[in-house]
C-alpha cells in the first residue's frame, strides 16, 4: 500500500507544471536543441520520486492513521447516504450520531445476548477456566466497541489536518490500550486458574506461583509498553540499545540481587520443599514459612525466623525432613561382661521376637546379633524400620520397644554395662598403698 501510495504522488508531481523545474512554456512543442537528454531526465526523476517517498515515510511515521477497516466503514456508510461534500452538513453529524447510538447499542446487545450466551455455556462445561475468562473478557470487549464507535464518528467528520492527527495518534493509542487490556485480563485469568489447579492438586509449584505469576505479569506489561510506543512512532530499537548498556552497569551492581533471583528459579524448577514442610538447610532446621523472589524464611526449632538468601538455598545442601517414606532406628544394647553365652542367645532371640511385634515395625527390616566384645560391655546390635513417616508415631513406637527391652533384660536377671576401668598399681606405688591397708 505504502508503494502504490508513493507511485501516485510522483505521477502527480510529474504532471503538475513545472514538474522538471521548467517554465509552463515547456508544454509547447520544443525544438531538439530543447529535449533534455534522456539519461538526465530519468535521474530527475528518480531524484523526485525519491523526495516524494521519503516525505510520504516521513509523514507516516510521524502521524499514525487509523486503522484500515475503519476508513472503508466510514467511506461506505457515507457512500450509502450519497454524501459527497466536503464540508460537514447536517448529514455528516447524523451519521456522527449514528455511529455513537449504534456502538451504545452494540455494546449492551454484546453483554446481554452474547456474553450471557457464553456464560450460560460455560456453566455447562467441566472446566472452570471458561467460568472465569468470559467474564473477564467482556468489558474489554465492550471498550473495543466503544472505542471504534467513538473513532468512527469523528471520521465521519470533515476535521482540520491537525484534528486529523491527532486522531490518528488516539486511535491507534486507543486501539493498542484496548487490545494490551484484553490481553493482559486474558492471561492473568489463565494464570490464576493455573495457581488454583496446582493448589488443589498439591503439586510442588503451588508455593512458587504466586511469584511466577508476578515475574510473567511483569514482562508482559514491559513488552506491551514497549509495542505501544512502537505503534506511536517512538524509537524502540534506540531505546533498547540505551537499556542494554545500562542493564550491564546495573547487573554489575546488583550481583548479589541478581543471584537470589536465578536462586528462586532453581528452587522454584527443583522443588525441594514447599511450605510448611521442615527441612534443614546448611546448619538451619526448622518449618518453611515463605518462598520468596530473594530468600527463604524458615522458623527454627526455638521458634526464631531465619530468612536465607536463594543463591544460599540452591546452593547448600537441602534435607526434607518432611518426606520420609519411612524411619530406620540403629541401636546398641550393651550388656555386662558377667553375661552367659546361653543367657546372650535367649535375650538375642527375645528382643528380636518383641521387635517383630511391634505393629509399626517393617517385619523384614529388624536384624539382631550379637555383634561385638567392647571395652567394657558386650554388644549387641539391632536395627529395624517404621513404616510411618509421622515423627510422633515412629518415636511412640521406639518409645515402646526400649520399654519392652530394659523389661527383657531384667527379666533375664541380666545388666545393662556402662563405660568402667580397672587400674592396677604396681612398683613403690603398690607397696605404699598396702602399708596404709595395714
Amino acid at each position: 500500500m505504502k508503494l502504490i501510495r508513493h507511485i501516485f504522488l510522483a505521477a502527480a508531481l510529474l504532471l503538475l507544471p513545472g514538474a522538471h523545474g521548467q517554465d509552463p512554456a515547456a508544454n509547447q512543442p520544443a525544438t531538439a536543441t530543447q529535449t533534455p537528454p534522456a539519461d538526465t531526465a530519468q535521474d530527475e526523476l528518480n531524484t523526485q520520486a525519491a523526495a516524494v517517498s521519503q516525505y510520504a515515510g516521513q509523514a507516516t511515521k510521524r502521524a499514525p492513521r487509523p486503522p484500515d477497516f475503519l476508513e472503508q466503514l466510514v467511506d461506505s456508510v457515507l457512500e450509502r447516504f450519497d454524501v459527497k461534500t466536503s464540508g460537514n452538513t447536517a448529514t455528516h453529524y447524523v451519521i456522527a450520531a449514528l455511529f455513537l447510538t449504534g456502538a451504545y447499542l452494540l455494546r449492551r446487545a454484546t453483554r446481554t445476548f452474547i456474553f450471557g450466551y457464553l456464560k450460560r455455556l460455560a456453566a455447562k462445561t467441566e472446566t472452570t477456566l471458561d467460568d472465569k475468562l468470559f467474564p473477564a473478557l467482556e468489558s474489554p470487549v465492550e471498550a473495543l466497541i466503544v472505542v471504534t464507535g467513538a473513532l468512527a464518528a469523528l471520521k465521519v467528520l470533515k476535521l482540520s489536518e491537525t484534528s486529523d492527527v491527532t486522531v490518528g495518534y488516539a486511535s491507534s493509542l486507543a486501539y493498542s490500550f484496548v487490545l494490551f487490556w484484553l490481553l493482559l485480563r486474558t492471561f492473568n485469568t489463565v494464570l490464576d486458574h493455573l495457581q488454583e489447579v496446582a493448589a488443589e492438586r498439591q503439586m510442588g509449584v503451588a508455593a512458587f506461583m504466586p511469584w511466577i505469576k508476578k515475574a510473567l505479569l511483569t514482562i508482559f506489561v514491559v513488552f506491551g509498553v514497549l509495542l505501544i510506543a512502537q505503534s506511536l512512532g517512538a524509537d524502540v530499537k534506540a531505546f533498547l540499545a540505551g537499556l542494554g548498556i545500562g542493564g550491564l552497569a546495573f547487573a554489575l551492581a546488583a550481583q548479589d540481587t541478581i543471584a537470589n533471583l536465578f536462586g528462586s528459579v532453581v528452587v522454584a524448577i527443583d522443588q525441594p520443599f514447599k511450605l510448611g514442610e521442615t527441612v534443614k538447610i546448611g546448619a538451619q532446621q526448622g518449618t518453611i514459612e515463605d518462598i520468596g523472589l530473594r530468600s527463604t524464611k524458615i522458623r527454627l526449632l526455638d521458634k526464631s525466623l531465619a530468612v536465607i538468601p536463594n543463591k544460599s538455598v540452591a546452593s547448600e545442601p537441602i534435607i526434607n525432613l518432611s518426606r520420609f517414606t519411612s524411619r530406620r532406628v540403629e541401636q546398641i544394647i550393651s550388656l555386662t561382661y558377667d553375661t552367659t553365652p546361653e543367657q546372650m542367645e535367649k535375650i538375642v532371640e527375645d528382643i528380636r521376637l518383641l521387635i517383630a511385634a511391634e505393629p509399626e515395625v517393617s517385619a523384614e527390616s529388624a536384624q539382631v546379633f550379637f555383634r561385638d566384645y567392647a571395652a567394657s560391655s558386650l554388644d549387641i546390635w539391632l536395627t529395624y524400620g517404621t513404616q510411618n513417616p509421622d515423627l510422633k508415631t515412629h518415636l511412640a513406637a521406639k518409645q515402646r520397644i526400649n520399654l519392652a527391652i530394659m523389661r527383657a533384660v531384667t527379666a533375664r536377671g541380666l545388666a545393662f554395662a556402662f563405660p568402667t576401668q580397672t587400674v592396677l598399681f604396681d612398683g613403690p606405688v603398690a607397696k605404699l598403698l598396702a602399708e596404709r591397708k595395714t
